[in-house]
């Protein structure tokens, strides 16, 4: 998986007849169904739970996936498989000699073969982790892009084609358009799409799929569009009296009648089909055998044909091609509309096993050796051996840049800041910074490192805007670019951002992927988001501007529950701080952890909010800072001690103010206040967790804060749901109240905004008061 060639993917091979490849297929047909039934019907289930498994999903990519592998792939080729199809692609891998025999019997069970395709966790190669539907199929697109990047910046990384294998149904994914119509993506020749159009969901016949259509909207979007939709023996019989008549008949049922008369009799069949004398002239001279071969051998099964398709591939611009194929193929269960997820029986395995000539009481027998199958095995398994990737550089990342900020300032502006200082104090690591932004840099302070960073394009491209003297933002389009400008989509945003946070260990080049969003619509990239860090993508999401802090725009702009999200999402550490130097701190620390084993991405919650920054309260004693530092990136520390507090104020972000104006009020009113600042809820929960045994984490943060000697009652805020931060009140056991936003935002002042979500000065002295 980890690999990089330097061979063009249009080196020439030597071709298997055909007899030989049908064979091979068939043996990779025999074992993909044979995985997912040993998993269902032979392994002990004391549990009961059902396993699954996708027999009927599976063969229908047989042909496909067997042409691919064992005729036309190449060393830097890279696939993504359709997440239903992953027995298949086990199946080739053990032809191959990269799965041993031992694993077939482990799908889906603890540390065997995953349910889909896993970059992370098969023990097999697997180029890309697929599993969400249409997450997994844009993904090379982002990989293709994330390679053409490194290659610009530090070297060949080699050549090859980026493959999606996907469903039909995925088409429905709206990940799909938004991936298709990036201008971007246009000019990624060497991205295929294979869709295999079996013509059935989950749940039924799909009534009318309208290929011509989904054909049209890839072309609009300067897309190849080739289709392969029928076979040898449908072309041959077409070309006979009536055939043509036959043709149109075929093309202009509907997908239903299609799949029903797949369920057919020869006779039911011919009777069916006749709808003409012409058609029953032509139907008369085909025997039964023939008949029903005929009507399934669509182009997605169709070696020769297949091959016709790759061979016209054009690698000046994306393509995607459409084969035609029958869901369950070469099954008993063969175009049922509700086997998606039917299992064979033990006889039906019986007899598949006969006709695909091989044992079911010995199903994972190799093809014998010096026998043209095995042969083949071993030409495509030399043919595909990839040399593995250089060891990843060690990023040393600096832990403080050593500014300590005066004045007003925003955490959102404070990022642009940081990454222009970095490429001051440390330009080896910000030459390995790449920023992704939804066209919206300028609205998130990142304008000024646009400026200096430069836009990423593969060629150069004129900025006709560079001597106009009213043009603050230079937009200067070029390979040594390091922004990405993306179109209004935040699902390609997260995405590429996984993408180029994967190249340490595909090609040895480590990135330091930031995306930039608006906070809001994390929540829309959520899913991709998650799905790219579950794959291995290390990145850093940077949601800006957030809360109800972000007042006149309204609710529609203001989010609320994505401190949470920050908090439980699995691979990533969340931060929200409050001052300039705080994010500068938890940027650098965040960098920290990217491009290598074991490392982690990141989210950072950012403010338009203009905020005093000697509130922080740096120290200016070089060791006190450290201590500070060390503090903030562990998730917390105090910003207002006192001698002998009544109560403990926790506040994370924006409100800092409204906390310690709430402390001082308090004071006057003779209870002393305590403010600790949180700049991670998701540390200091897993530092709770490991204290009781049940996480990993570092805990030592929970007794330089929160010591037990001055444990208090507490109120704890955020401009965000008070539950992110409720935990807190248990370290200790102290009783507590929780502030934070539980409703849709209004368009409001900032005083106005607070104030209506109780979140405000007069609400924390008010939570203050009714527990001292």
């Amino acid at each position: 998986m980890s690999v990089t060639s330097e061979e063009p993917w249009a080196t020439a091979v030597q071709q298997p007849t055909t007899a030989t490849l049908e064979s091979v297929r068939d043996r990779v047909l025999w074992l993909a169904t044979a995985i997912v039934d040993h998993a269902n019907r032979v392994r002990p289930n004391p549990s009961g739970l059902k396993v699954g498994g996708h027999q009927a999903s599976s063969a229908s990519m047989v042909s496909i996936m067997t042409s691919l592998w064992f005729e036309h792939l190449r060393p830097g080729d890279r696939v993504s498989v359709k997440p239903h199809a992953s027995p298949v692609l086990h199946a080739i891998n053990y032809l191959l000699g990269d799965l041993d025999a031992g694993y077939l019997t482990t799908l889906r069970a603890f540390g065997g073969l995953q349910s889909y395709p896993s970059r992370s966790k098969d023990p097999d190669p697997a180029d890309y982790s697929t599993g969400s539907v249409g997450i997994g199929a844009t993904a090379p697109v982002w990989g293709a892009l994330a390679r053409r990047y490194v290659d610009s910046h530090f070297g060949p990384t080699g050549q090859g084609r980026q493959y999606s294998l996907l469903g039909d149904a995925e088409l429905d994914e709206g990940a799909i358009w938004e991936a298709v119509l990036d201008p971007m993506v246009t000019e990624l020749g060497e991205v295929v799409w294979i869709v295999d159009l079996n013509r059935q969901s989950l749940d039924r016949v799909v009534p009318n799929m309208g290929a011509p259509r989904l054909q049209g909207m890839f072309e609009a979007a300067g897309w190849q569009v080739l289709t392969v939709k029928y076979g040898a023996i449908l072309e041959e019989i077409f070309t006979r009296p009536g055939g043509d008549t036959l043709r149109s008949r075929i093309d202009t049922m509907t997908n239903p009648e299609y799949q029903r008369l797949l369920r057919c009799s020869a006779a039911d069949l011919r009777s069916r089909l006749a709808t003409t004398p012409e058609l029953r002239d032509l139907l008369t001279t085909l025997d039964d055998d023939v008949l029903v071969a005929a009507f399934r051998n669509l182009g997605g099964h169709d070696l020769d044909a297949l091959g016709a398709a790759f061979a016209g591939i054009d690698d000046t611009r994306p393509t995607v091609i459409f084969a035609y194929t029958v869901k369950g193929w070469g099954l008993p269960t063969e175009g049922h509309p509700q086997n998606h997820s039917a299992l064979l029986k033990e006889g039906q395995m019986s007899e598949l096993a006969s006709r695909l000539r091989t044992s079911l009481a010995d199903p994972w027998r190799a093809f014998d050796p010096d026998t043209p199958e095995a042969e083949l095995c071993t030409a495509a398994a030399e043919r595909l051996r990839r040399t593995p990737a250089p060891a990843a550089p060690t990023v040393v990342v600096p832990h403080d840049l050593g500014r300590t900020p005066t004045g007003r300032a925003t955490t959102q502006a404070a990022l642009g800041r940081a990454l222009l200082d970095l490429n001051r104090a440390a330009p080896a690591v910000a030459a390995r910074v790449v920023t992704v932004s939804p066209d919206v840099s300028s609205s998130t302070n990142l304008g000024g490192w646009v400026n200096k960073a430069g836009v990423w394009a593969a060629t150069p491209r004129p900025d006709w805007f560079e001597d106009d003297a009213e043009t603050i933002l230079h937009w200067r389009e070029e390979p040594s670019g390091r922004h990405l400008e993306l179109g209004i989509a935040e699902t390609n945003l997260v995405g590429v951002i996984g993408e180029l946070g994967a190249t340490w260990s595909r090609w040895g080049q480590p990135l330091l992927p930031i995306g930039v969003l608006y906070d809001p619509f994390v929540e829309r990239a959520l899913e991709p988001w998650s799905f790219g860090i579950y794959a291995g993508g290390q990145s850093i999401l940077v949601g800006t501007p957030s809360g109800v802090t972000l007042a006149p725009e309204g609710g529609a702009h203001q989010s609320i529950k994505t401190p949470s999200i920050g908090l439980e999402q699995p691979g990533c550490v969340s931060y929200e701080p409050a001052f300039v130097v705080d994010t500068e701190w938890t940027l650098l620390a965040s960098m920290a952890q990217l491009g290598k084993p074991g490392g982690a991405s990141a989210y950072l919650r950012l403010s338009t909010r203009s905020i005093d920054q000697s509130l922080a309260a740096v120290p200016e004693d070089s060791a006190a800072r450290e201590r500070r530092r060390r503090q903030v990136v562990a998730g917390a520390y105090v910003l207002r001690p006192t001698a002998e507090p009544a109560v403990t104020i926790c506040v994370m972000g924006a409100l800092v103010p409204e906390a310690l104006h709430a402390a001082e009020r308090l004071a006057e009113q003779g209870h002393e206040a305590e403010v600790i600042c949180i700049t991670s809820a998701d540390l200091l929960f897993r530092a709770t967790r490991s204290r009781s045994g049940h996480d990993r984490a570092e805990n030592w943060i929970l007794d330089a804060v929160f010591p037990a000697r001055r444990a208090r009652p507490m109120v704890t805020v955020l401009d965000g749901h008070p539950h992110t931060l409720a935990f807190l009140a248990g370290v200790h056991g102290m009783r507590a109240a929780h502030l934070g936003v539980t409703d849709f935002g209004q368009s409001a002042d900032l005083q106005d905004s607070y104030a209506y979500h109780h979140i405000d000065t007069a609400s924390i002295v008010r939570a203050a008061l009714d527990l001292v």
